[in-house]
């Protein structure tokens, strides 16, 4: 299942086929499309066509080209399109220094005061941006310590930028040309951010994917757009699906939350939903919040944790996968004895297994279970998050101490397994400083994981 969360589908290259138009996409999987207004009338459009189709919903805003002509008593009739509750953003808002349409002050007055609008109604914004990123950035971080959520459609900013928006809680997405020849830094930025802070769009009819570049866009080519995001981060197809799908319920409202999963396949790994209990509380975790990973729901209690058996069944044949992962959003060695069954199984019959942990097995279970890893556990991750142990601390929201016996842990691991230890990619965290305690001191591999 693909959403297009940004196509307009009022202009006049639909006229005469929109029906066709619509037919192609729920052909090609499309689930639903959200249509943005760039000013009064073609919001208005915007809301007719999502009455008219299910799968469409409606955005309305006054796009930079639209503002040379702003006045406030747009605001009032902007709430009354707003008012029908197929209207999920406010949207296509934004700035535009490329062309020369609207003068820049008036541009990010309309920008400021449409963004109070989606405040006061709770609702998202989807940001148009041509060379004006210092200033969007400027004025999205006035807006730091609010409620507002962001869609940064067509993303054009760099890397650095795409960092700071997902720390502030917004989302990007990309278009059709991230499939052009010519499209190699966009490429890196891609590559850079998770699917977990992606959405899919066309921004039809423009920016058409290869092969059909030169031709008008269409929701149905979505597709392509996911397939060229799989690629790039080696993944199913159906995991940038169901990732941004997801990612769509949780800014815009539609669709709706998974059911509960004990077992998920992401790329060619299949990962073990083994608790959601953990001793450590870490500020990036949702463990507490919706607790949905690549579009999957984990959020479970006690209650809900299953026995060995139920992995097990589920799991199958092992050699199917690359690894066999035991994780979830909690610590899985609090529910060490259910590892080891279902490690044993894997082992037994083919498979290869690798422990995500926090590195606090040893002082979870009150003895050291390291040498237990022995033919059962293949690689152990270990949360590092950083070389520092009062930043660890407040990172994990842990006692300090808990750093050293990280430490201990993963040193008598590597005995073991082979030992792997990470960092989350904080703006604040000394990367090269925590590569060379792992590497030089501990003497195992390094990897810095992706918050954004």
């Amino acid at each position: 299942m693909f959403i297009d969360s940004h196509a307009h589908l009022f202009y006049p290259n639909f006229n005469g086929d929109l029906d066709e138009v619509i037919y192609r996409a729920k052909k090609s999987n499309v689930n639903y499309i959200i249509v943005p207004g760039t000013n009064l009338a073609t919001s208005a459009e915007a809301v007719a066509l999502a009455n008219k189709y299910d799968m469409i919903y409606a955005a309305v805003g006054i796009h930079p080209h639209d503002t040379n002509e702003w006045e406030d008593d747009l605001i009032p009739k902007l709430e009354e399109l707003i008012q029908n509750p197929k209207v999920v953003g406010i949207g296509e808002i934004g700035l535009d220094y490329y062309y020369d349409f609207s003068p820049k002050e008036i541009q990010i007055d309309a920008f400021k005061k449409q963004i109070d609008l989606a405040l006061k109604h709770n609702l998202p914004i989807i940001v148009h941006n041509r060379e004006a990123s210092k200033d969007i950035m400027s004025i999205i971080k006035e807006y730091k310590n609010t409620p507002l959520r962001g869609q940064f459609h067509c993303f054009a900013g760099s890397l650095q930028d795409a960092r700071e928006l997902i720390e502030m809680r917004h989302i990007i997405s990309f278009t059709g040309n991230i499939t052009f020849k010519n499209a190699d830094n966009l490429r890196k930025v891609l590559a850079a951010v998770s699917v977990e802070d992606l959405l899919l769009e066309t921004d039809s009819p423009f920016l058409t994917p290869v092969p059909h570049r030169g031709k008008r866009n269409e929701p149905a080519y979505v597709e392509l757009v996911a397939k060229k995001i799989a690629d790039e981060k080696q993944l199913r197809i159906e995991d940038v699906a169901r990732t941004t799908t997801y990612n769509v319920f949780k800014i815009f409202g539609i669709g709706k939350k998974p059911p509960l999963s004990f077992t998920y396949q992401i790329g060619q790994n299949l990962y073990i939903n083994v608790t959601n209990r953990c001793n450590a509380d870490c500020i990036f975790c949702d463990r507490k919040g919706d607790a949905v990973i690549s579009g999957y729901n984990l959020k479970m209690d006690k209650s809900q944790e299953p026995p060995a058996e139920v992995y097990i069944k589920e799991i199958g044949d092992p050699t199917k996968y690359k690894e066999i992962v035991f994780c979830g959003y909690g610590e899985p060695t609090i529910r060490w004895d259910v590892v080891k069954t279902v490690a044993k199984f894997v082992k037994e019959h083919g498979g290869k297994t690798r422990l995500d942990t926090d590195g606090h097995g040893n002082f979870i279970n009150k003895r050291d279970i390291t040498p237990e890893f022995e033919n059962l556990i293949d690689t152990v991750s270990i949360s590092l998050n950083s070389a520092e142990p009062q930043q660890y601390a407040k990172i994990m929201r842990v006692d300090p101490k808990l750093h050293n016996e990280m430490i201990s842990f993963a040193k008598k691991a590597k005995k073991y397994s082979n030992v792997v230890m990470s960092v989350v990619g904080l703006s604040e965290v000394d990367t090269e400083k925590a590569k060379n305690l792992v590497t030089n001191e501990i003497g195992v591999k390094f990897r810095e994981r992706t918050y954004f």
